[in-house]
C-alpha cells in the first residue's frame, strides 16, 4: 500500500484545523482508494484533501442502483421461499374443511356473500373487461387478454373484500381466528382479547363475549395504495406478476391484526415485528392474494386465508414458548362457535 504523503500523516498524528488549512498537500485519488479510513475516522482531514472527483455518469447512477434493487429483490425472494409461509392458504383451507365445527361463520352469511360475489363478478366482466381489455392491447399485444383478465379478477376480489369485510363477515372473521387459536393451544393468547369458557368434561370450548373489538378495516388509504400500483399491468405479464406480489405484502401483515390486538402491540411494536418476518409477510400475503383471484372461491378464500393466519400465529406463539407448534388432531380442543 501505497504510504501517505509526509504532511498527512503528520495530521493524523495530531490533527489541528488551524494546520491543516494552512496545508496544500492533496491525496491522490488512488491514495484516497488505498486509505477509505480517512473518511470515517478523519472527515475533516479527507474533505480538506480529497480530490473533487467528476459525478458518476446519470446511466452508471441508475445502473447501479438496478444493481441493487435486484440484489435485494433476490434477497428476499430467497427469504420468501425459504420461509415456507406461503403454504399457510392452502394449510388454513384444509384445516377449515376439515374441522366442522369451524363452519359455522360461513354457512350462517353463505346466501349473502355467494349473491355478492356473483354480482360482483358479473358486473365487472359485463361492464370494465372490454374496455380495459382495448386499453391493454396498446401495451400488451397478443398477452392482453391474460393481464385484462387477471386485472378484473384483482379489482373483483378487492371490491368483494371490502364490502364482505365491511357489512357482512368482520366479527365472524374475527371468531373464527380467535377459535383456532384456542383450537390449538392458545387460549391463554386469546383471553386477552375475549372471555373464553375452558373446556369441561365434554371437551368443548366457547368463546364468550368480545373485550376487544376489532380491527383495521380496509380503508380509503389501501385503496388509494391499490389504485397508484394499477399502471404496472400494462407490462405484460411480468407487471401483473410483480403487482399480485406488492399486494401480497401490503396485505400479508393485515391478516395478524388481531393477533397484535390480542398481544396489546403498538403500533411501534408491531412494525418491528412484521419487519423482522417481512420475508413471511410477503410470502404470506402474496399465496392469500392468488387465493383470492379464483373465481367463486374469494369467499371462501376468506375464511381460508384467515384460518392459516391463526394457524401461523399459534405455530410462532408455539416456538416462543420454547417448545414446538402444536401439532396433532389429538391436542386440539373443540370449540364451539
Amino acid at each position: 500500500m501505497t504510504s501517505l504523503p509526509a504532511v498527512a500523516q503528520k495530521h493524523l498524528a495530531a490533527p489541528s484545523h488551524a494546520s491543516i488549512t494552512a496545508t496544500t498537500a492533496i491525496l491522490p485519488l488512488q491514495q484516497q482508494r488505498q486509505h477509505p479510513y480517512l473518511y470515517r475516522q478523519h472527515p475533516y482531514l479527507y474533505k480538506r484533501y480529497r480530490i473533487k472527483s467528476t459525478p458518476m455518469p446519470l446511466k452508471d447512477t441508475l445502473a447501479s442502483a438496478a444493481r441493487d434493487e435486484a440484489r435485494g429483490v433476490s434477497a428476499l425472494a430467497k427469504s420468501t421461499l425459504s420461509s415456507g409461509t406461503y403454504l399457510y392458504p392452502l394449510r388454513g383451507l384444509l384445516y377449515f374443511a376439515t374441522h366442522r365445527s369451524l363452519w359455522r361463520p360461513l354457512t350462517s352469511r353463505l346466501i349473502p356473500l355467494a349473491t355478492l360475489s356473483v354480482s360482483v363478478l358479473a358486473g365487472m366482466f359485463t361492464f370494465t373487461y372490454v374496455p380495459q381489455s382495448m386499453l391493454f392491447t396498446l401495451f400488451s399485444g397478443p398477452v392482453a387478454w391474460l393481464s385484462t383478465l387477471l386485472l378484473v379478477l384483482s379489482e373483483s376480489a378487492t371490491i368483494i373484500t371490502v364490502l364482505a369485510r365491511s357489512f357482512l363477515v368482520e366479527d365472524a372473521l374475527v371468531d373464527l381466528f380467535d377459535a383456532v387459536l384456542v383450537q390449538r393451544g392458545c387460549s391463554g393468547v386469546v383471553a386477552g382479547g375475549r372471555e373464553v369458557r375452558e373446556a369441561g368434561p365434554g371437551g368443548v370450548a366457547r368463546l364468550g363475549k368480545a373485550i376487544k373489538k376489532p380491527l383495521k378495516r380496509f380503508g380509503p388509504r389501501a385503496l388509494l395504495s391499490y389504485a397508484l400500483w394499477l399502471p404496472l399491468n400494462f407490462v405484460p405479464v411480468v407487471g401483473t406478476a410483480i403487482f399480485i406480489v406488492v399486494q401480497g405484502r401490503k396485505q400479508g401483515p393485515s391478516f395478524h391484526e388481531r393477533y397484535f390486538q390480542l398481544k396489546g402491540m403498538g403500533a411501534a411494536e408491531r412494525e418491528k415485528w412484521v419487519e423482522e418476518r417481512r420475508a413471511g409477510y410477503v410470502g404470506f400475503g402474496t399465496a392469500a392474494v392468488l387465493a383470492g383471484l379464483i373465481p367463486g372461491a374469494g369467499v371462501l378464500a376468506l375464511y381460508s386465508n384467515t384460518v392459516g393466519a391463526a394457524l401461523w400465529a399459534a405455530e410462532m406463539e408455539g416456538k416462543k414458548a420454547g417448545g414446538e407448534a402444536v401439532k396433532g388432531r389429538e391436542k386440539e380442543v373443540e370449540v364451539q362457535l
